[in-house]
């Protein structure tokens, strides 16, 4: 399958992301603790992270077990027909709702990593602190 030969550069791309963004963590993690929504962003965004990584990696398995029946009647690559086996149908059905959850996940990672920029702005940052946090 064509996707297959894409897996290492996806491969790359999420370790590329884990890494940067646990060194983000890292080096903001007293402004995570102290600063007012932050630490709520940092929790969504951490979950929808480790969620999408998951489908990801779930999508990549059903798509191995399609193609390990080789050449088989459909109606499309995530639309199984009649002479379909029931397996690679049941994959296939799965993925037609992973090609959409994933990127879904995607797009509010994106959104919450723009609103984590907006609360860098000094005027978030100053204003954030939570009462009883050291500034």
């Amino acid at each position: 399958m064509g996707w297959t030969k894409w897996a290492p550069v996806s491969a790359a791309a999420i370790g590329a992301h884990l890494i940067g963004g646990t060194g983000l963590l890292i080096t903001n993690r007293r402004r995570a603790r102290t600063q007012a929504g932050v630490t709520a962003n940092t929790a969504v965004k951490t979950a929808l992270t480790l969620a999408a990584v998951a489908t990801t990696a779930y999508s990549g398995l059903l798509g191995n077990q399609i193609a390990r029946n080789g050449t088989v009647s459909t109606d499309g690559t995530t639309d199984p027909s009649s002479a379909t086996p029931q397996n690679v149908a049941t994959a296939q059905r799965q993925q037609r709702i992973l090609q959409w959850v994933t990127p879904a996940l995607t797009a509010v990672i994106v959104a919450l990593g723009a609103q984590q920029g907006e609360q860098q702005r000094p005027s978030q940052m100053l204003g954030g602190i939570r009462p009883g946090c050291p500034a």
